[in-house]
């Protein structure tokens, strides 16, 4: 059994870890009236999180099989049509590839992706407002840039928040540089450990930014190929708070760029929907 006292030690391990996440991003709140959401303002290719607006709500959708991403676009545009919904409904992707790119192949990957989406005139004053997570799959990877799913909202009555926080890696500030990894090169299990602080410092700030909490959320996901157990009772599940209680799910892929080892993302929705790809 789990005493008082060794629960506080853990607690104060966590958060020991926390103040690291400061420097890395001030969250900051911009309304998207045409999507029915705000989104959180993050680096070129992807906001940093999206929450529905009040009479709305975030949907998430799964595809399977996982579609190319090129097809996948069709795809979405299709679903939304029929569901009713604009374009601008999009406020989340999930994208799969082939293997980890450097930062300047990351870069090259992201330009055609940012500039299908302004085809789309989902920008709002030239901000992408879409929430993204992009990893590989260590095994039976992906053979092209696919999609594993995307969210959207919709109108509802739910009185809930609903959202999409974007997936986060190791990195200090939004700067794509070697330099920013927090522990680089360091895959001990206290490098792990502290890698694995610093991104859920991150998340929490972003739930913060979008005035939700742990609380509201219903999956969190996680993207490493190391050994996180000995990390979970002492650092991932503490600082996830009452957002623990669903468990994580943890894929056994590496995040985008080559040298980043721990990603996450977390989301809070009523309702997961699975299409065919």
């Amino acid at each position: 059994m789990l005493t008082r006292r060794k629960l506080l030690q853990q607690t104060a391990a966590a958060a020991a870890f926390a103040p690291l996440a400061a420097a890395q991003e001030t969250p900051v709140l911009i309304d998207n009236p045409k999507g029915n959401f705000r989104f959180l303002k993050g680096s070129g290719p992807y906001s940093s999180g999206a929450v529905a607006h009040s009479g709305y709500e975030v949907v998430h959708a799964v595809f399977n099989p996982l579609p190319a991403l090129d097809k996948a676009f069709g795809l979405i545009a299709g679903h939304l049509k029929a569901e009713g919904r604009s374009l601008h409904a999009l406020c989340g992707m999930e994208l799969r590839i082939p293997k980890a790119l450097s930062f300047d192949g990351f870069n090259k990957f992201n330009q055609p992706y940012i500039e299908k989406l302004k085809s789309w005139d989902t920008h709002v004053d030239g901000l992408n407002p879409v929430a993204r997570t992009n990893v590989a799959l260590e095994v039976n990877p992906v053979p092209v840039p696919s999609v594993n799913g995307f969210s959207y909202t919709m109108p509802s009555k739910h009185r809930g928040a609903t959202f999409v926080v974007a997936g986060a890696g190791e990195l200090k500030s939004n700067t794509l540089a070697g330099e920013e990894i927090v522990k680089r090169d360091d895959l001990s299990e206290a490098g792990l450990r502290e890698k694995a602080a610093h991104v859920l410092g991150i998340m929490d700030e972003r739930l913060k930014g979008m005035s939700v909490s742990w609380a509201d959320a219903t999956a969190s996901d996680i993207y490493c190929v190391h050994n996180i157990h000995a990390l979970m009772a002492k650092t991932i599940l503490p600082m996830m708070h009452d957002g623990n209680r669903h468990g994580v799910h943890w894929y056994f892929s590496r995040p985008p760029i080559i040298e980043i080892e721990y990603e996450m993302d977390v989301r809070g929705v009523r309702q997961e929907i699975v299409l065919p790809g």
